[in-house]
């Protein structure tokens, strides 16, 4: 069998989905009819983001199976936030059944975020 790529690699191991304005509708509002979707709105400029975005990785990776974790990068789909309203970041919505059904803004501890998604499931 031959080795595997870093790309490959990659996908293997990778804990979130990108979305776009153009594929919201069907990976997150259609997702979230399978399991929970959990979406994080932000931006590349975006300290907060940043300190956010491996606490989000790193629960997704333990909840393997619970949720599925979904980017939007604010910036470059516009539609998708002005569509939820989205006027701060980093902005963390939850997706049930089509609807949001919990979310918070701003950075949170690692525990906060637990605590967060275990209440929301």
């Amino acid at each position: 069998m031959p080795a595997k790529t870093a790309s490959e690699k990659e996908k293997e191991e990778a804990v979130y989905l990108k979305a776009t304005d153009e594929d919201f509708e069907r990976v997150v509002i259609k997702g979230s009819f399978k399991m929970p979707v959990v979406v994080d709105f932000h931006a590349e400029w975006c300290t907060p983001c940043h300190m956010l975005a491996p606490v989000l990785e790193k629960l997704a990776r333990e909840l393997k199976g619970k949720f599925m974790l979904v980017k939007v990068n604010t910036d470059a789909n516009p539609a998708t936030a002005s569509a939820y309203h989205v006027s701060a970041i980093p902005l963390v919505k939850m997706f049930k059944s089509g609807e949001v059904v919990a979310e918070f803004v701003g950075f949170l501890p690692e525990e906060d975020v637990r605590e967060w998604l275990l209440s929301s499931f």
